[in-house]
């Protein structure tokens, strides 16, 4: 018997534009706003507030390079084998002509830590109590700060030496280094198995929390400031190479270029101080709102429980944090699943804040995940939604080889190319060669990631559709400048904040602006 041969469709998706000021379009971020600046662009220079911790020497480095950011920095020439035109880089023309955002770095609050107690922190012989004693010398300086003088900031920088890079990390090793005794063991990872003592005032373990948390500084800081404002983290190595040689007269670490990290640091900057960010998605279907589901297991948890939130973008491109129960929600490896009650009260959540964004709900609910969604939660999304919001919901899932496309020429598959399986599954390769900068930015034959439309409340859209959107939320990372990402910004995030919101100071925030977590 002979069966007729599959036929599989290729297509390309058109890289999606960008909106910039004046309703100007541009693929590109770097190039959308040299020539038109944001989307929201002011009439005039905005000042925004800026804070700065870290020790002497970082903050003069912070504000060595802030000066720099006021002028144009330029692209190194190519190296060796490199070509004339890199058309993936670009001049930085400097804060305020590009972002019309401008801070004098002389004037910032600066708050000085002594490195010897960074140091001396850093060697404290149990991990978690290291982060947390270098984490407390930065927080309590921000909240002394805040309580003695009455002006606000908008932005906190954190400018860290090396040593908490490399001590204050999970696993971080810190072998040959004179330790110091702290209040608890090195081996201790978890509370003391004391209740009785505990409950009856016997003991005291309030101290122990810390091992409630993942000893990780990045993590730590995250979670505090979001009582705060929002932070950036920044190695002085980043700000400063040069200062920074090994023996043989090179950088100790490689960092990009000045000019790439400006553009990074800029646009961060940017979008953590002003209500709107620099670029959103143009030509985007009125009524539309994405999802991106987070789980994370609590570290230590005697039951297992995980947390849950939902990231949600808007066409605006901004995102808000929300975040659900702790409960039983692992039922498997990799795999996290709502009960009713939780799935309904986090939808409910969304719901209300897109509509009393837009006055109306939306027509259209994208829920982007990374596992299948079961009969139980499904039925509670479809549930909480109004009866004239469609809910769909999409799995994206990353692929290590499985599936792998060729083409001739030099450079791998097109970014945007898209093998369509059937109406509900395809495989999308949101990296690969881009035209525009006639290169592909990697250092393997690209992976694509696996669609799946697995579920819907009304008439399934058509997977084209589906496919052109994640294009889409692949370029709305305003913590750095890039051309695109290669996840969906509702999945690429995800670990990082669940990661944060597992943190024990973390508690309490059901509601945040993304920009907070990045």
């Amino acid at each position: 018997m002979k069966f007729p041969e599959a036929s599989l469709k290729v297509e390309h998706f058109h890289e999606p534009e960008l909106e910039f000021s004046f309703g100007q379009n541009s693929p590109h971020p770097k190039d959308g706003l040299f020539l038109y600046g944001p989307h929201a662009k002011a009439k005039k220079i905005r000042d925004i507030r800026v804070g700065v911790v870290g020790t002497s020497a970082g903050i003069s480095h912070f504000r060595n390079w802030s000066h720099k950011l006021k002028k144009v920095m330029e692209v190194p020439p190519p190296g060796k084998g490199e070509k004339a035109d890199r058309l993936h880089l670009a001049n930085f023309p400097g804060l305020e002509e590009t972002f019309g955002i401008a801070f004098d770095p002389d004037e910032c609050s600066a708050l000085s830590i002594p490195p010897k107690d960074i140091d001396r922190s850093t060697r404290i012989l149990n991990l978690n109590e290291a982060v947390e004693k270098v984490a407390q010398l930065y927080i309590d300086r921000v909240k002394k700060h805040l309580k003695n003088e009455e002006g606000s900031v908008d932005l906190w920088v954190l400018v860290l030496p090396e040593i908490v890079y490399e001590r204050c990390r999970p696993g971080s090793k810190r072998t040959g280094l004179p330790m110091e005794k702290g209040d608890f063991g090195k081996k201790q990872k978890a509370r003391s198995d004391l209740p009785l003592l505990s409950a009856a005032g016997v003991i005291d373990q309030s101290g122990e929390e810390i091992f409630e948390d993942v000893p990780d500084f990045h993590r730590r800081i995250k979670a505090e400031f979001l009582k705060i404002a929002p932070t950036q983290l920044i190695r002085e190595t980043t700000l400063a190479p040069e200062a920074f040689l090994n023996k043989a007269g090179y950088p100790v670490r490689k960092t990009q270029d000045a000019a790439t990290v400006a553009w990074n640091l800029a646009t961060g900057l940017y979008y953590k101080t002003q209500p709107r960010p620099p670029w959103r998605l143009a030509g985007v279907r009125p009524g539309v709102c994405y999802i991106g589901m987070v789980y994370k297991s609590l570290p230590n948890d005697p039951d297992g429980h995980a947390c849950c939130a939902a990231q949600m973008f808007l066409n605006e491109g901004d995102g808000v944090v929300f975040r659900g129960a702790n409960g039983p929600w692992k039922t498997g490896d990799y795999e996290f699943h709502l009960k009713k009650d939780a799935a309904k009260n986090l939808l409910d959540l969304v719901l209300e804040t897109y509509t009393s964004t837009y006055h109306a709900p939306p027509k259209e609910l994208f829920i982007h995940g990374q596992t299948y969604f079961n009969d139980e939660e499904w039925n509670a999304f479809v549930e909480a939604a109004p009866k004239e919001t469609n809910v769909i919901g999409v799995r994206i899932r990353t692929t290590g080889g499985e599936m792998k496309l060729f083409r001739d020429g030099d450079y791998p598959v097109l970014r945007g190319t898209a093998l369509l399986l059937d109406e509900k599954t395809a495989y999308l390769w949101t990296t690969g060669y881009v035209p525009q900068l006639d290169t592909y930015i990697g250092p393997e034959t690209p992976n694509p990631l696996h669609i799946t439309v697995m579920r819907s409340k009304n008439a399934l859209p058509d997977i084209r559709t589906v496919l052109a959107d994640i294009m889409g939320l692949t370029k709305i990372n305003y913590n750095s400048c890039n051309f695109n990402d290669g996840l969906p910004v509702t999945v690429r995030f995800a670990r990082m904040v669940g990661d944060v919101l597992t943190m024990g100071s973390a508690k309490g925030e059901e509601k945040q602006p993304f920009k907070y977590y990045v």
